[in-house]
């Protein structure tokens, strides 16, 4: 297969994790005979600082001609203090995604059986849990009309739905959940929203169309609860903008690391894949960073064009890394690995005929970790 890919590096530590990803898609085009083109292009602060554009025009044409978008991050922290900064780089990624019409974001939560010991809940609460979170993700209160006053003593953001925006991303939801457990939470805020209650009623009537998906509606303050203390009753969860940005961060709790959270964002001929960690720019240039979150998006993105063989042999270089112990500070504090070396170690796995190779011994003690 030949793809085109758009490489939006992005700002702090986008562009290390990027370069891993794009590592990861290199040994996958040698070992299974693909060819992937990619073409780097701004995006966010880098931008702005040398177009006065967090998403110049080149950028969106790029991704507009390209078979998928591989995303880094977005932000700076001199955005990020300053209120009255009328251009930002968020906005580059909100006109982004709603320009390629990226309407679906998708998360999975599925946390390394190796990892469990990572995460701040009791093993015995995370172990087994798989669901994946379904994010409407060009609406809602980021897209719709915001008001400040002159005085600034006055702000509003208004949360907008229409019939066709909840549509789209519930179909998606409900043909998801029929490929896994068969069951699907909306989570809303019916009981206080009239955006929730018009999501409420639509999602109900879908139903009707897939007699064999078990629909169960939760309010989003239970969700943020049951998230953490019984994650494992979830299987496809359904949500609007604001929510499913805040609980499918939340949920990170679960997989131990935001490092891990890989997520891909589509719509109907358009996709875009990136990390959720942000752009973490006290660890930028420090090779520190997680790339597995960034990998894990790489791995999204050969499953979404079919390639399903290559993505599970991503999975599986991930987990012999983890495995290994050839991961970043963030998962094991005493790690020697750096951001680089995880990249690399992956990218042998994948390329490796014969994972025995690997000295472990070796690799324990942060040194070499392929004979």
């Amino acid at each position: 297969m030949n793809l085109k890919i758009a490489v939006l590096s992005g700002d702090g530590i986008g562009p290390e994790v990027i370069l891993q990803a794009k590592k990861a898609l290199y040994a996958i085009s040698v070992a299974y005979n693909h060819e992937f083109i990619f073409e780097d292009a701004l995006i966010g602060a880098t931008a702005i600082e040398k177009t006065r554009n967090p998403l110049p025009e080149q950028t969106l044409n790029l991704c507009l001609n390209t078979d998928a978008v591989l995303f880094g991050a977005i932000g700076n922290p001199k955005y990020d203090n300053n209120p009255e900064a009328k251009i930002r780089p968020e906005q580059g990624l909100l006109k982004l995604r709603k320009e390629l019409g990226l309407y679906a974001n998708i998360r999975p939560i599925k946390p390394f059986k190796n990892l469990l010991d990572a995460s701040p809940i009791k093993k015995e609460v995370i172990e087994n849990v798989d669901f994946v979170i379904f994010r409407e993700l060009t609406g809602g209160s980021y897209y719709g009309e915001k008001i400040i006053s002159e005085d600034g003593t006055f702000a509003s953001d208004i949360c907008e739905y229409s019939e066709n925006e909840i549509n789209r991303i519930t179909h998606q939801a409900f043909k998801a959940a029929q490929g896994r457990r068969k069951k699907l939470t909306l989570v809303d805020k019916a009981n206080v929203l009239e955006t929730s209650r018009l999501w409420r009623k639509i999602v109900k009537k879908i139903a009707l169309q897939y007699p064999d998906v078990k629909l169960e509606c939760q309010y989003i303050d239970n969700v943020a609860m049951q998230i953490i203390t019984d994650p494992k009753q979830y299987d496809v969860i359904l949500t609007e903008n604001l929510f499913g940005d805040i609980l499918s961060d939340e949920a990170c709790a679960i997989m131990g690391s935001i490092g891990l959270m890989a997520s891909a964002s589509v719509g109907n001929s358009k996709a875009l894949f990136e990390p959720i960690h942000g752009s973490y720019p006290q660890a930028k240039g420090k090779n520190i960073a997680n790339p597995i979150a960034s990998i894990l998006s790489a791995a999204m993105l050969l499953e979404h064009f079919g390639l399903e063989k290559e993505a599970k042999k991503v999975y599986e270089a991930v987990e012999k890394a983890i495995e290994y112990k050839v991961v970043t500070i963030d998962l094991n504090p005493g790690s020697r690995f750096g951001t680089n070396d995880v990249g690399d170690f992956i990218s042998n796995v994948i390329l490796s005929k014969d994972d025995l190779y690997f000295k472990n011994d070796n690799v324990q003690i942060g040194q070499s970790t392929i004979v």
